[in-house]
């Protein structure tokens, strides 16, 4: 070994997929203390997050049931579309990434 330590790159989980993938590959979604839903671009918003593949397979297959049970907080069909809606531009059509 040449000295330097490897830096410790943190995982995440994605919700639809179950892929673990390194945290800012994914998309966050956060519910903030307040209880609204967002999308937390940046990875640092306090409140409780749920990650996503930036890939489009992954938006389609993650519902309400599915970002509820990882929010911890009952999520509309509407929410869920408006958090795709603002996630649109971020996603890519396929990752190239087996599954």
């Amino acid at each position: 070994m040449s000295g330097q330590s490897r830096k410790h790159v943190p995982l995440r989980t994605c919700i639809a997929c179950r892929r673990q993938r390194p945290k800012r590959e994914l998309i966050r979604i956060v519910r903030t203390p307040a209880g609204q839903l967002e999308l937390d671009l940046k990875g640092k918003q306090p409140g409780r997050g749920a990650y996503l593949c930036p890939d489009r397979r992954c938006w389609e297959m993650a519902g309400p049931r599915q970002l509820g049970r990882a929010l911890k907080c009952e999520v509309s069909a509407e929410e869920s579309a408006r958090l795709k809606a603002m996630a649109a531009p971020l996603l890519a059509e396929e990752t190239g990434l087996s599954r």
